[in-house]
């Protein structure tokens, strides 16, 4: 019998899939493609309603791989682990490192630069001119140096910045320089003009952005978030807006989608986007080149990438 692989595209539409696997294509429908107790490699489909990609997961019994199409895994974590031991979560580095790293720029840039503004002064058809914080010779801070944080560096290196200090979980060096432990954030906040935050959402880095976090900012800097809501805490920073002493630009948000009437829609000194800093036209080519080398590996049984954890291990 061959295994069942269930994908949110058409497995026509993807080139270089290897022969010997049942393909069906589910895209979060209320009916499934087939018994999803045949399923041994589930992509979860991108961007639904929480929930909706992880409904077949308990019925799922001789699941082998689930592969994400994000590069945060926190949405399907919890039912991943409650799976029969031996499955294997891929999440999807490589696929939104450039169209993230392009969004946080634009935030940046768009943020320093009065662009919002601009917008609304056009809407009105007000001419206001005047002066603006440039990104050259600021100093940016990246919270989260992992494939995004490195492809947001890459993009800001053009920029003249005056210095790029890099945050990660773990201390290490890199051909840039020095990526500093967690531990040294509150040494390195004061100094920074831009703090970027490119984490996963994790245990620790839940609610890290705090009002201590905040507190240790420089008056005037930007705080930029393109990592997930959760991350920030949202009372704080609102706090932190209405004094007027920080702004913000936020891709996400907590709670997220934002609802009508949240105070964030209207504090003066954030810019928000609908997170969407991986839905591009980058996103589809991308994705499809991960599922096909992962599904190369997987019927040659050789090891699988972006593997975040094993069931059971």
């Amino acid at each position: 019998m061959t295994s069942d692989v269930w994908l949110p595209f058409h497995a026509d539409e993807i080139e270089g899939l290897p022969e010997g696997l049942s393909y069906r294509f589910w895209d979060g429908d209320q009916e499934f493609p087939a018994d999803p107790a045949d399923c041994e490699f589930f992509v979860v489909p991108y961007m639904k309603a929480p929930g909706v990609g992880q409904r077949p997961l308990p019925e799922m019994t001789s699941l082998r791989v689930v592969q994400t199409l994000s590069a945060g895994v926190d949405h399907v974590l919890p039912s991943v682990r409650s799976l029969h031991p031996g499955v294997q979560l891929c999440n999807a580095r490589g696929v939104h490192e450039a169209s993230t790293a392009e969004l946080a720029l634009t935030l940046i840039l768009a943020s320093l630069r009065g662009v919002p503004d601009f917008v609304r002064a056009q809407d009105k058809g007000e001419w206001h001119s005047g002066f603006h914080p440039a990104l050259a010779d600021k100093s940016v801070l990246i919270v989260g140096y992992g494939s995004i944080g490195s492809a947001i560096e890459d993009r800001l290196t053009p920029f003249e910045v005056a210095r790029v200090a890099r945050v990660a979980r773990s201390e290490r060096t890199t051909a840039r320089g020095p990526v500093h432990p967690l531990t040294e954030l509150p040494a390195l906040l004061p100094e920074a003009d831009v703090v970027v935050l490119a984490t996963p959402l994790t245990d620790s880095t839940r609610g890290l952005v705090n009002a201590e976090f905040l507190a240790r900012m420089k008056d005037g800097a930007l705080l930029v978030n393109v990592a997930r809501g959760p991350v920030v805490d949202t009372k704080a920073l609102l706090a932190e807006l209405d004094s007027g002493r920080l702004t913000a630009a936020l891709d996400v948000t907590d709670p997220e989608p934002l609802p009508q009437g949240h105070p964030l829609w209207q504090t003066p000194g954030v810019l928000i986007s609908p997170h969407v800093g991986g839905p591009t036209s980058a996103f589809l080519p991308r994705a499809k080149r991960l599922l096909t080398a992962q599904l190369n590996r997987f019927v040659n049984r050789e090891p699988l990438g972006n593997v975040v954890l094993t069931t059971g291990g």
